[in-house]
């Protein structure tokens, strides 16, 4: 467990007891950030509301956006998201081969060139300012077509928000991925991005 900036809060009521209970079944703990936006319920629920909204979408390939997001946080450092994500994508039977290796992806030998663009998009997404240019977008919307990618794009951008609150906030990696027994990510690359 980390030291979070903002210390949890003890999680009560009804609303609570669901949220810890839940938490519990799916995930076998009640996850860190849950304690610490308890502290205000309804930007919680707003979170957790677009959080499931989101599980809803599928007009773009789930393995797609977890690379996306995986990517986002490696970049922005936010190790709760992508020790999380690694777990979600175990869970959701994806390529952990591929998952694991997402923190230095250009390096990599194991993903497809589609990936690799999806990944750069997020990651140009992601720089301050953002780096998206017209042939970024041009490519992976001929690859993806409209509908997956407005989505592949909400995706990222909620992604941005949630990793980036995660590490102004101080929540770090709880050990989902070690809970499953799963390879160690690999290390992000020091190559310069570009």
């Amino acid at each position: 467990m980390s030291n979070t900036r903002i210390p949890k809060a003890e999680i009560t009521g009804i609303f609570g007891a669901l949220a810890k209970s839940y938490s519990r079944r799916v995930l076998g703990r009640v996850p860190e950030p849950l304690g610490v936006y308890w502290h205000n319920r309804p930007v919680l629920k707003t979170v957790m509301g677009v959080g499931a909204k989101i599980q809803k979408w599928d007009a773009c390939d789930e393995s797609l956006k977890s690379f996306a997001h995986m990517a986002v946080a490696s970049m922005i450092g936010c190790s709760w998201c992508l020790d999380f994500g690694y777990f979600q994508a175990f869970n959701e039977h994806l390529d952990m081969n591929k998952a694991r290796e997402v923190p230095r992806w250009r390096e990599s030998n194991a993903f497809t060139q589609r990936e690799r663009d999806v990944m750069e998009y997020a990651e140009a997404m992601t720089t301050t300012p953002p780096t998206v240019d017209d042939d970024m977008v041009a490519n992976l919307l001929a690859q993806l077509g409209e509908a997956a990618m407005v989505e592949l794009t909400a995706f990222i951008a909620v992604a941005n928000m949630n990793a980036r609150g995660n590490v102004a906030l101080g929540i770090e990696s709880e050990g989902y991925a070690q809970s499953c027994d799963l390879k160690p990510l690999a290390e992000r690359s020091t190559q310069s991005l570009g």
